[in-house]
Protein backbone atom coordinates (compact mmCIF):
# COMPACT_ATOMS: atom_id res chain seq x y z
CA UNK A 1 0.00 0.00 0.00
CA UNK A 2 1.16 3.52 -0.81
CA UNK A 3 0.19 6.91 0.58
CA UNK A 4 -2.12 7.55 -2.38
CA UNK A 5 -4.27 4.58 -1.33
CA UNK A 6 -5.04 6.32 1.97
CA UNK A 7 -5.76 9.58 0.15
CA UNK A 8 -8.21 7.76 -2.12
CA UNK A 9 -10.15 6.51 0.90
CA UNK A 10 -10.23 10.00 2.40
CA UNK A 11 -11.48 11.54 -0.85
CA UNK A 12 -14.28 8.99 -0.98
CA UNK A 13 -15.42 10.39 2.36
CA UNK A 14 -14.77 14.06 1.59
CA UNK A 15 -13.79 14.96 -2.00
CA UNK A 16 -11.29 17.81 -2.02
CA UNK A 17 -13.24 19.47 -4.84
CA UNK A 18 -15.75 20.70 -2.24
CA UNK A 19 -13.24 22.40 0.05
CA UNK A 20 -13.61 26.17 0.37
CA UNK A 21 -11.61 28.26 -2.09
CA UNK A 22 -9.57 29.91 0.68
CA UNK A 23 -8.45 26.58 2.10
CA UNK A 24 -5.31 24.52 1.55
CA UNK A 25 -6.24 20.85 1.53
CA UNK A 26 -4.67 17.69 0.16
CA UNK A 27 -1.14 16.33 0.33
CA UNK A 28 0.89 19.27 1.69
CA UNK A 29 4.18 17.47 2.28
CA UNK A 30 5.56 14.27 0.77
CA UNK A 31 5.21 12.00 -2.24
CA UNK A 32 1.92 10.22 -2.85
CA UNK A 33 3.71 7.15 -4.27
CA UNK A 34 5.74 6.49 -1.12
CA UNK A 35 5.10 3.05 0.47
CA UNK A 36 3.03 3.39 3.63
CA UNK A 37 4.31 2.35 7.06
CA UNK A 38 1.47 3.74 9.19
CA UNK A 39 -0.98 6.62 9.62
CA UNK A 40 -1.18 9.08 12.52
CA UNK A 41 -4.46 11.03 12.75
CA UNK A 42 -4.52 14.43 14.45
CA UNK A 43 -6.46 17.68 14.57
CA UNK A 44 -3.36 19.86 14.06
CA UNK A 45 0.14 19.12 12.78
CA UNK A 46 2.68 20.56 15.22
CA UNK A 47 6.32 19.65 15.78
CA UNK A 48 5.25 17.43 18.68
CA UNK A 49 2.84 15.60 16.37
CA UNK A 50 5.66 14.89 13.92
CA UNK A 51 7.68 13.48 16.83
CA UNK A 52 4.70 11.29 17.72
CA UNK A 53 4.54 10.05 14.12
CA UNK A 54 8.25 9.19 14.22
CA UNK A 55 7.86 7.29 17.50
CA UNK A 56 4.81 5.42 16.10
CA UNK A 57 6.55 4.51 12.82
CA UNK A 58 3.92 6.40 10.84
CA UNK A 59 5.10 8.10 7.67
CA UNK A 60 1.74 9.75 6.94
CA UNK A 61 0.03 12.32 9.16
CA UNK A 62 -3.65 12.86 8.39
CA UNK A 63 -4.49 16.24 9.89
CA UNK A 64 -7.80 18.04 10.01
CA UNK A 65 -6.24 21.52 9.92
CA UNK A 66 -3.56 22.34 7.30
CA UNK A 67 -0.20 23.25 8.80
CA UNK A 68 0.59 25.22 5.63
CA UNK A 69 -2.25 27.67 5.17
CA UNK A 70 -1.05 31.05 3.90
CA UNK A 71 1.96 29.74 2.04
CA UNK A 72 5.65 29.70 2.88
CA UNK A 73 8.20 32.17 1.51
CA UNK A 74 11.05 30.80 3.61
CA UNK A 75 11.78 27.50 5.29
CA UNK A 76 14.37 28.12 8.00
CA UNK A 77 12.57 27.03 11.17
CA UNK A 78 11.75 30.54 12.39
CA UNK A 79 8.18 29.64 13.46
CA UNK A 80 6.08 26.64 14.49
CA UNK A 81 4.86 26.03 10.93
CA UNK A 82 8.33 25.92 9.42
CA UNK A 83 9.69 23.74 12.24
CA UNK A 84 6.93 21.16 11.80
CA UNK A 85 7.35 21.07 8.00
CA UNK A 86 11.15 20.84 8.19
CA UNK A 87 11.02 17.97 10.68
CA UNK A 88 8.46 16.13 8.53
CA UNK A 89 10.60 16.50 5.40
CA UNK A 90 13.78 15.47 7.23
CA UNK A 91 12.09 12.29 8.47
CA UNK A 92 10.26 11.44 5.21
CA UNK A 93 6.83 11.99 6.76
CA UNK A 94 3.97 13.08 4.52
CA UNK A 95 1.23 15.43 5.72
CA UNK A 96 -2.31 15.38 4.36
CA UNK A 97 -4.97 17.94 5.40
CA UNK A 98 -8.73 17.50 4.88
CA UNK A 99 -10.20 20.56 6.67
CA UNK A 100 -13.14 22.22 4.85
CA UNK A 101 -13.57 19.25 2.51
CA UNK A 102 -14.73 17.39 5.63
CA UNK A 103 -16.61 20.47 6.87
CA UNK A 104 -18.67 20.31 3.67
CA UNK A 105 -19.21 16.55 3.79
CA UNK A 106 -22.62 15.18 4.74
CA UNK A 107 -20.82 12.84 7.17
CA UNK A 108 -18.31 15.37 8.38
CA UNK A 109 -17.63 17.75 11.24
CA UNK A 110 -21.15 19.07 11.71
CA UNK A 111 -22.75 15.66 11.48
CA UNK A 112 -20.43 14.59 14.32
CA UNK A 113 -21.66 17.49 16.48
CA UNK A 114 -25.30 16.66 15.70
CA UNK A 115 -24.81 13.01 16.58
CA UNK A 116 -23.04 13.93 19.81
CA UNK A 117 -25.95 16.15 20.85
CA UNK A 118 -28.72 13.84 19.63
CA UNK A 119 -29.92 16.23 16.93
CA UNK A 120 -32.09 14.52 14.31
CA UNK A 121 -33.93 15.48 11.12
CA UNK A 122 -30.65 16.96 9.90
CA UNK A 123 -30.00 18.95 6.75
CA UNK A 124 -27.21 21.15 5.41
CA UNK A 125 -27.34 24.72 6.72
CA UNK A 126 -25.47 26.33 3.80
CA UNK A 127 -25.65 23.99 0.79
CA UNK A 128 -23.06 24.56 -1.91
CA UNK A 129 -24.02 25.91 -5.31
CA UNK A 130 -22.37 25.02 -8.62
CA UNK A 131 -21.38 21.49 -7.57
CA UNK A 132 -23.80 19.65 -9.89
CA UNK A 133 -22.93 19.32 -13.57
CA UNK A 134 -24.77 18.02 -16.60
CA UNK A 135 -23.28 16.09 -19.50
CA UNK A 136 -25.11 15.95 -22.84
CA UNK A 137 -23.90 13.81 -25.73
CA UNK A 138 -25.25 12.09 -28.85
CA UNK A 139 -24.72 8.39 -29.50
CA UNK A 140 -25.75 6.03 -32.31
CA UNK A 141 -28.87 4.22 -31.16
CA UNK A 142 -27.22 0.80 -31.32
CA UNK A 143 -24.47 1.99 -28.91
CA UNK A 144 -26.61 4.11 -26.63
CA UNK A 145 -27.22 1.51 -23.94
CA UNK A 146 -23.52 0.67 -23.71
CA UNK A 147 -22.58 4.34 -23.26
CA UNK A 148 -25.39 4.95 -20.81
CA UNK A 149 -24.36 2.01 -18.60
CA UNK A 150 -20.70 3.11 -18.72
CA UNK A 151 -21.69 6.57 -17.52
CA UNK A 152 -23.87 5.15 -14.76
CA UNK A 153 -21.11 2.80 -13.60
CA UNK A 154 -18.70 5.74 -13.37
CA UNK A 155 -21.05 7.62 -11.04
CA UNK A 156 -23.26 9.68 -13.36
CA UNK A 157 -27.01 9.91 -13.00
CA UNK A 158 -27.11 9.92 -9.20
CA UNK A 159 -27.07 12.96 -6.91
CA UNK A 160 -27.40 11.95 -3.28
CA UNK A 161 -30.34 9.52 -3.18
CA UNK A 162 -31.84 10.71 -6.44
CA UNK A 163 -31.33 9.45 -9.98
CA UNK A 164 -31.42 11.89 -12.85
CA UNK A 165 -30.98 10.85 -16.45
CA UNK A 166 -32.74 11.54 -19.73
CA UNK A 167 -32.36 9.21 -22.66
CA UNK A 168 -34.22 10.42 -25.75
CA UNK A 169 -34.09 9.82 -29.49
CA UNK A 170 -33.23 13.01 -31.31
CA UNK A 171 -33.46 12.04 -34.99
CA UNK A 172 -30.30 11.80 -37.09
CA UNK A 173 -26.84 13.22 -36.92
CA UNK A 174 -23.55 12.83 -38.80
CA UNK A 175 -20.00 11.94 -37.94
CA UNK A 176 -16.81 11.62 -39.90
CA UNK A 177 -14.65 8.55 -39.63
CA UNK A 178 -10.96 8.17 -40.36
CA UNK A 179 -8.63 5.40 -41.54
CA UNK A 180 -8.77 3.75 -38.11
CA UNK A 181 -12.55 3.81 -37.93
CA UNK A 182 -14.71 0.75 -37.41
CA UNK A 183 -16.28 0.28 -40.88
CA UNK A 184 -19.62 -0.39 -39.19
CA UNK A 185 -19.52 3.12 -37.83
CA UNK A 186 -17.69 5.17 -40.43
CA UNK A 187 -15.93 4.67 -43.74
CA UNK A 188 -12.58 6.24 -44.54
CA UNK A 189 -13.12 9.96 -44.58
CA UNK A 190 -16.74 9.61 -45.65
CA UNK A 191 -19.84 11.07 -44.03
CA UNK A 192 -22.62 8.73 -43.15
CA UNK A 193 -25.90 9.37 -41.40
CA UNK A 194 -26.68 7.47 -38.21
CA UNK A 195 -29.78 7.47 -36.05
CA UNK A 196 -28.61 9.08 -32.83
CA UNK A 197 -29.90 9.23 -29.28
CA UNK A 198 -29.31 12.12 -26.92
CA UNK A 199 -28.09 11.15 -23.46
CA UNK A 200 -28.09 13.69 -20.64
CA UNK A 201 -26.87 12.84 -17.16
CA UNK A 202 -26.14 14.87 -14.04
CA UNK A 203 -23.14 14.21 -11.82
CA UNK A 204 -21.22 15.74 -8.93
CA UNK A 205 -18.30 17.85 -10.08
CA UNK A 206 -15.56 15.79 -8.44
CA UNK A 207 -16.49 12.91 -10.77
CA UNK A 208 -15.94 14.85 -14.01
CA UNK A 209 -12.67 13.22 -15.02
CA UNK A 210 -13.91 9.66 -14.57
CA UNK A 211 -17.23 10.49 -16.27
CA UNK A 212 -15.37 11.77 -19.34
CA UNK A 213 -13.04 8.76 -19.35
CA UNK A 214 -16.07 6.46 -19.34
CA UNK A 215 -17.63 8.45 -22.18
CA UNK A 216 -14.52 8.33 -24.35
CA UNK A 217 -13.90 4.62 -23.71
CA UNK A 218 -17.48 3.54 -24.46
CA UNK A 219 -18.40 5.91 -27.30
CA UNK A 220 -17.89 4.56 -30.85
CA UNK A 221 -16.85 7.90 -32.38
CA UNK A 222 -13.21 8.94 -32.70
CA UNK A 223 -14.15 12.51 -31.85
CA UNK A 224 -16.95 12.61 -29.30
CA UNK A 225 -19.29 15.59 -29.33
CA UNK A 226 -20.41 16.51 -25.83
CA UNK A 227 -21.30 19.48 -23.67
CA UNK A 228 -20.84 19.96 -19.92
CA UNK A 229 -22.76 22.67 -18.10
CA UNK A 230 -22.74 23.68 -14.44
CA UNK A 231 -26.18 23.81 -12.85
CA UNK A 232 -27.19 26.57 -10.45
CA UNK A 233 -28.97 24.13 -8.13
CA UNK A 234 -27.99 24.09 -4.48
CA UNK A 235 -26.61 20.68 -3.55
CA UNK A 236 -28.49 19.48 -0.48
CA UNK A 237 -25.82 16.83 0.17
CA UNK A 238 -22.75 19.09 0.18
CA UNK A 239 -22.26 22.22 2.24
CA UNK A 240 -21.23 23.65 5.57
CA UNK A 241 -23.13 23.65 8.84
CA UNK A 242 -26.22 21.63 9.77
CA UNK A 243 -29.61 22.30 11.24
CA UNK A 244 -31.94 19.82 12.90
CA UNK A 245 -34.20 19.13 15.84
CA UNK A 246 -33.87 17.82 19.37
CA UNK A 247 -36.16 14.88 20.23
CA UNK A 248 -38.07 17.11 22.66
CA UNK A 249 -38.20 20.74 23.68
CA UNK A 250 -35.84 21.65 26.49
CA UNK A 251 -35.13 24.66 28.68
CA UNK A 252 -32.47 26.86 27.04
CA UNK A 253 -30.14 27.00 30.05
CA UNK A 254 -30.49 23.25 30.62
CA UNK A 255 -29.60 22.67 26.97
CA UNK A 256 -26.43 24.75 27.22
CA UNK A 257 -25.43 22.78 30.31
CA UNK A 258 -26.06 19.60 28.28
CA UNK A 259 -23.86 20.94 25.45
CA UNK A 260 -21.14 21.82 27.93
CA UNK A 261 -21.13 18.27 29.30
CA UNK A 262 -21.44 16.39 25.96
CA UNK A 263 -18.88 18.54 24.13
CA UNK A 264 -16.52 18.56 27.12
CA UNK A 265 -16.08 22.33 27.18
CA UNK A 266 -14.88 24.50 30.05
CA UNK A 267 -17.22 27.37 29.30
CA UNK A 268 -19.77 28.59 26.77
CA UNK A 269 -20.01 32.23 25.67
CA UNK A 270 -23.59 32.92 24.65
CA UNK A 271 -26.01 35.68 23.78
CA UNK A 272 -29.13 36.54 25.72
CA UNK A 273 -31.28 33.49 26.49
CA UNK A 274 -34.32 34.97 24.78
CA UNK A 275 -36.19 31.67 24.54
CA UNK A 276 -37.34 29.50 27.39
CA UNK A 277 -37.91 26.31 25.41
CA UNK A 278 -35.75 25.36 22.45
CA UNK A 279 -35.88 22.51 19.93
CA UNK A 280 -34.35 23.50 16.58
CA UNK A 281 -30.55 23.66 16.63
CA UNK A 282 -28.03 24.87 14.04
CA UNK A 283 -24.35 23.90 14.31
CA UNK A 284 -21.16 24.86 12.50
CA UNK A 285 -17.84 23.56 13.75
CA UNK A 286 -14.98 26.04 13.77
CA UNK A 287 -15.38 29.73 12.94
CA UNK A 288 -19.04 30.26 12.07
CA UNK A 289 -19.98 33.92 12.44
CA UNK A 290 -20.66 34.12 8.69
CA UNK A 291 -23.58 31.68 9.11
CA UNK A 292 -25.53 33.54 11.81
CA UNK A 293 -28.02 34.92 9.28
CA UNK A 294 -28.48 31.45 7.76
CA UNK A 295 -29.16 29.96 11.19
CA UNK A 296 -31.78 32.63 11.84
CA UNK A 297 -33.36 32.01 8.43
CA UNK A 298 -33.52 28.29 9.22
CA UNK A 299 -35.63 29.19 12.29
CA UNK A 300 -33.05 27.73 14.66
CA UNK A 301 -33.53 28.47 18.34
CA UNK A 302 -29.81 28.05 19.07
CA UNK A 303 -26.71 28.33 16.85
CA UNK A 304 -23.65 26.44 18.17
CA UNK A 305 -20.32 27.51 16.67
CA UNK A 306 -16.99 29.12 17.63
CA UNK A 307 -14.78 32.20 17.35
CA UNK A 308 -17.58 34.76 17.71
CA UNK A 309 -16.38 38.31 18.25
CA UNK A 310 -18.01 40.90 20.48
CA UNK A 311 -20.09 42.49 17.71
CA UNK A 312 -21.13 39.10 16.30
CA UNK A 313 -23.36 38.57 19.32
CA UNK A 314 -25.44 41.61 18.33
CA UNK A 315 -26.31 39.77 15.10
CA UNK A 316 -28.55 37.50 17.12
CA UNK A 317 -31.09 40.34 16.83
CA UNK A 318 -33.04 38.83 19.76
CA UNK A 319 -34.19 36.09 17.41
CA UNK A 320 -31.71 33.32 18.16
CA UNK A 321 -29.37 32.19 20.93
CA UNK A 322 -25.72 32.20 19.85
CA UNK A 323 -23.42 29.77 21.68
CA UNK A 324 -19.64 29.89 21.21
CA UNK A 325 -18.18 26.64 22.55
CA UNK A 326 -14.59 27.16 21.33
CA UNK A 327 -12.84 26.27 18.07
CA UNK A 328 -10.96 23.21 19.28
CA UNK A 329 -13.92 22.01 21.30
CA UNK A 330 -16.26 22.12 18.32
CA UNK A 331 -13.90 20.00 16.20
CA UNK A 332 -12.21 17.80 18.81
CA UNK A 333 -14.06 14.57 17.93
CA UNK A 334 -13.07 14.83 14.26
CA UNK A 335 -9.76 13.02 14.65
CA UNK A 336 -11.43 10.04 16.36
CA UNK A 337 -13.97 9.90 13.55
CA UNK A 338 -11.22 9.92 10.90
CA UNK A 339 -9.16 7.30 12.72
CA UNK A 340 -12.17 4.98 13.00
CA UNK A 341 -13.03 5.53 9.34
CA UNK A 342 -9.50 4.72 8.15
CA UNK A 343 -9.21 1.70 10.48
CA UNK A 344 -12.21 0.16 8.72
CA UNK A 345 -10.74 0.88 5.29
CA UNK A 346 -7.14 -0.11 6.07
CA UNK A 347 -6.83 -3.32 8.03
CA UNK A 348 -3.23 -4.26 7.32
CA UNK A 349 -1.53 -1.04 8.46
CA UNK A 350 -1.55 0.79 11.78
CA UNK A 351 -3.89 3.75 12.10
CA UNK A 352 -2.83 5.61 15.22
CA UNK A 353 -4.97 8.21 17.00
CA UNK A 354 -2.79 11.02 18.30
CA UNK A 355 -2.70 11.28 22.09
CA UNK A 356 -1.64 14.94 22.05
CA UNK A 357 -4.12 17.70 22.85
CA UNK A 358 -3.22 20.48 20.42
CA UNK A 359 -5.63 23.09 21.78
CA UNK A 360 -3.61 26.32 22.24
CA UNK A 361 -6.38 27.95 24.31
CA UNK A 362 -6.38 27.46 28.09
CA UNK A 363 -9.00 28.46 30.64
CA UNK A 364 -8.80 29.56 34.29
Amino acid sequence: MIIQDVITHLEELAPLAYAEDFDNVGLLVGNKNTPLTGVLVTLDTLESIVDEAIDSNCNLIVSFHPIIFKGLKKLNGSNYVERAVLKAIKNDIAIFAIHTALDNSLQGVNDIICNTLGIGNKKILLPQQGTIKKLTTFVPQKNANTVRLALFNSGAGTIGNYENCSFNTEGTGTFKGNEASDPKVGERGEYRQEQETQISVTFQKHLERQILNALFESHPYEEVAFEITTLDNYNQHIGIGMVGDLPNEINAEAFLQFVKQKMNVSCIRHSNLIKDKIKRIAVLGGSGSFAIAAARSAKADVFITADLKYHDFFAAENQIILADIGHYESEQFTKTFLANYLSKKITNFAVVLSKINTNPVKYL
